[in-house]
């Protein structure tokens, strides 16, 4: 097992790692954009999530278009559309298979969390 890190995403804020590499797959811990605490902002705080959770895959080796799965966390389902169109302006023609889910809080007041499992390719897949 390869932890991750990268000054592309903000560090744990707890005894974990931003990533994890094994056996081929990467899986990325939750990102949160605390720039965002308490907005109503969703799209752009969907934006500033998938950007950091970018930045982890690709210090993992790996890609947004290696994604095969995301989990999504909101702390208000009626934030679920907005969210859902800036999640598929990143992702594009490329649909993981996801969970969404509602929960009643999240760290430092965000409304979105999300993580994902990426595969790792290539000669990348050996780190």
């Amino acid at each position: 097992m390869i932890p991750v890190s990268t000054p592309g995403a903000p560090s744990a804020i707890g005894p974990y790692s931003q990533a994890i590499v094994h056996g081929g797959l990467v899986y990325c811990s939750g990102q949160i954009a605390a720039s965002f605490a308490g907005s109503r902002d969703i799209p752009a705080e969907t934006a500033q999530v998938l950007t950091q959770l970018d930045a982890v895959l690709t210090a993992a080796g790996s890609t947004r278009g290696n994604v095969l799965k995301t989990t999504v966390f909101l702390v208000d389902m009626a934030d679920f559309a907005p969210m859902n169109e800036a999640y598929a302006a990143f992702f594009g023609a490329h649909a993981p298979a996801r969970a969404t889910v509602a929960v009643a809080g999240l760290p430092r007041g965000v409304r979105v969390e999300i993580d994902c499992v990426a595969a790792v390719t290539g000669a990348n897949d050996v780190r």
